[in-house]
């Protein structure tokens, strides 16, 4: 599977990453409302971190901001469950087939290379950070030699302005 098709999944709500049960439904190729009778007959292995029923308010933005989802899925009454990356895993005990397998091996890679990435760009935005205050604290001391070479320069401008007219 590819890791793209997976990235493209993955969205972001309550400030976390996660997964939709639609997406996971269809990713491991059985019914939306199969996933959501498995996970209530075993509510139990899926506590508020690692899976969340969607508000409607939140529902309603995510199929806002969505332009992909399908029209069955845009007007289904009951918002659907998100799934942490601790979720996704949970979902590999409920569904044992090898497809189940396969898909939470490919999907905890995702979320291992999205963590990466992320963990990637705080690395280069402090390293831009300390490199933009290097060279500020160097400017900072150019610039303030350039500020006294005009001086000079205004002062000499000046000094040969009042000798020409004291000559004329």
């Amino acid at each position: 599977m590819e890791l793209q098709v997976l990235h493209e999944k993955i969205v972001t709500l309550r400030g976390i990453k996660v997964m939709l049960d639609f997406d996971l439904a269809q990713l491991y190729e059985v019914e939306t409302r199969v996933l959501k009778q498995s996970i209530r007959r075993n509510s139990f292995r899926f506590p508020i971190d690692f899976m969340f029923e969607l508000t409607k308010k939140e529902w309603s933005e995510v199929i806002t901001n969505c332009d992909n989802l399908p029209e069955n899925i845009k007007y289904s009454p009951k918002p659907p469950f998100a799934f942490t990356e601790q979720g996704v895993a949970m979902l590999s005990s409920v569904l044992k087939s090898k497809k189940a397998i396969e898909i939470n091996i490919a999907i905890m890679r995702a979320f291992v290379e999205i963590r990466n990435l992320l963990s990637y760009k705080n690395e280069l935005s402090q390293q831009l950070k300390d490199l933009r205050q290097e060279l500020e604290a160097r400017l900072g001391e150019q610039d303030t030699q350039i500020i006294e070479i005009y001086d000079v320069l205004d002062q000499l401008m000046e000094q040969k302005t009042e000798t020409q007219e004291r000559k004329t």
